[in-house]
């Protein structure tokens, strides 16, 4: 096989199982074992593959509701407001974001009691001037990262 593409093509294939073992990757890939290492090595050094991790299906856990939060701040505020919420063990994702907003958080909670205990704390900072929140009445897509094209 030509090494053309290989990094995508190996990090096509982890996506499909990334318990995938350096044989079966060398394997499907058509190159060495110590090939698939040092690429892998390469990739992981990079950051571009930052950690091998579960895809957890939240509802089957118990954490029944999605929410969106949309949030204004002081102008100085937002570093502040974002490492506040990325310490919360339930938001999942936060962004600095365009807009009407400053700060989009998505957070999942076991229940609305237990997503309005967690927002009505994050209010309480004066650097918040306005919320915004949202709940997923269906989640159509989740948690989805997409191949890369080796074309």
């Amino acid at each position: 096989m030509t090494y053309e593409h290989l990094d995508e093509k190996l990090i096509n294939a982890l996506l499909g199982d990334g318990r995938a073992s350096l044989r079966s990757l060398a394997e499907d890939l058509d190159v060495s074992v110590t090939t698939v290492s040092n690429h892998l090595s390469e990739l992981e050094d990079r950051g571009v593959v930052r950690r091998y991790t579960p895809k957890l299906d939240y509802d089957e856990l118990g954490y029944d509701v999605t929410a969106i939060l949309q949030l204004k701040t002081e102008g100085s505020a937002i570093p502040e407001v974002t490492e506040t919420l990325s310490d919360l063990e339930q938001v999942i994702s936060v962004y600095e974001v365009t807009g009407d907003y400053d700060v989009i958080a998505i957070g999942k909670f076991e229940d609305t009691d237990d997503m309005n205990e967690q927002i009505k704390g994050l209010l309480t900072d004066p650097a918040i001037v306005e919320s915004n929140t949202s709940v997923v009445l269906n989640p159509v897509k989740e948690h989805d990262q997409f191949e890369l094209d080796v074309e």
